[in-house]
């Protein structure tokens, strides 16, 4: 048997767990951004494809591999696939469906507190010998604990009911918004109040989102989006840049129409250097915090996922079903 694992071969081999099925199985790595003729040429007969979230599987590679049984993404995101393809085919698709959810909720948590915080304007101030005028200023406008904030969910999937799980002790009313409402005793154990979006954007602290990118959530948080948010609101985002408007959020940041925003992911990636959000005047830009789309990619996630995946193949061989399917 043979597995294409399109990503980072050091971080492939560091993962690998201990299976048997590891063992029987001969890898293949290519980093991301090989050509499909490329991957083609180097394994033709792979069995399975592993491909990190960002990293294309196209109706052309599935074509040209007619002993494919498996696509697997590393993560959460399978976008990237073409999934349509590869039911043409009759080969499934999986993803590690919360995998990083507690790891996400965490990166989350962070960017809320940096913006509540102005981590990084009161960094630049200590080192600029300022440290005495920022606290001083800081005290003067105010800033809010993270408890006294109410935190709204755009989407409530693993990853927004582990940021309400860490949450819940902080003392933050949370609502929240999806397609299908949970269950009255759901939300009364996880500490969270259905609303509308708008609702969510008129009346939290804080808006964090949690919905994937499909047709109906691109560009979700648009300028009218944002003008219903609190002046005093604070976006955050860790699903995927795609969700966010990023000429509109750059117009609010400029304008002070919101707080500020933290934001993980931003579109497309790699960040290009035209992104408006990289160009930001002084001022504006003291209002947005920005994280390399770490979020869900911690250690614990890698050995974790990497296991999931191995355990998928392993499923394959034996003829059982699959966990987490998703195509």
């Amino acid at each position: 048997m043979k597995m294409l694992v399109i990503g980072d071969e050091e971080r492939t081999r560091k993962y690998l767990p201990q299976l048997p099925v590891v063992g029987e199985t001969q890898l293949v790595v290519a980093p991301r951004g090989t050509s499909d003729e490329d991957l083609l040429a180097l394994a033709p007969d792979a069995d399975f494809i592993m491909a990190d979230a960002i990293s294309p599987v196209s109706a052309r590679l599935i074509a040209g591999m007619p002993n494919l049984k498996l696509i697997h993404s590393e993560g959460v995101a399978f976008n990237a696939i073409d999934v349509q393809a590869a039911q043409a085919a009759g080969v499934p698709v999986c993803n590690n469906a919360g995998v990083n959810a507690g790891a996400v909720a965490e990166q989350a948590i962070l960017l809320m507190l940096m913006c509540l915080r102005q981590a990084l304007p009161g960094h630049a101030a200590v080192c600029a010998g300022q440290q005495i005028q920022k606290k001083e200023a800081m005290m003067r406008e105010g800033f809010r604990e993270l408890g006294d904030c109410t935190v709204g969910f755009i989407g409530y999937g693993a990853i927004a009911a582990a940021c309400a799980q860490r949450l819940r002790p902080w003392g933050c009313r949370m609502l929240y918004n999806k397609r299908t409402r949970l269950a009255p005793e759901a939300e009364q154990a996880a500490g969270v109040e259905f609303a509308s979006r708008q609702d969510i954007a008129r009346t939290c602290d804080i808006v964090s989102l949690h919905v994937p990118v499909t047709d109906a959530t691109r560009n979700l948080v648009n300028a009218d989006f944002l003008a219903g948010m609190r002046p005093d609101g604070i976006l955050i985002n860790t699903a995927r840049g795609e969700v966010v408007d990023q000429v509109a959020l750059a117009d609010a940041l400029e304008a002070g129409s919101i707080a500020a925003a933290g934001l993980d992911t931003l579109s497309p990636e790699p960040v290009q250097p035209n992104n408006p959000l990289l160009h930001l005047s002084p001022q504006a830009s003291a209002r947005l915090v920005l994280s390399p789309h770490i979020g869900g990619v911690t250690e614990g996630m890698f050995y974790r996922a990497h296991r999931a995946v191995w355990e998928n193949v392993a499923r394959v061989v034996a003829g059982e079903p699959l966990v987490n399917r998703v195509g």
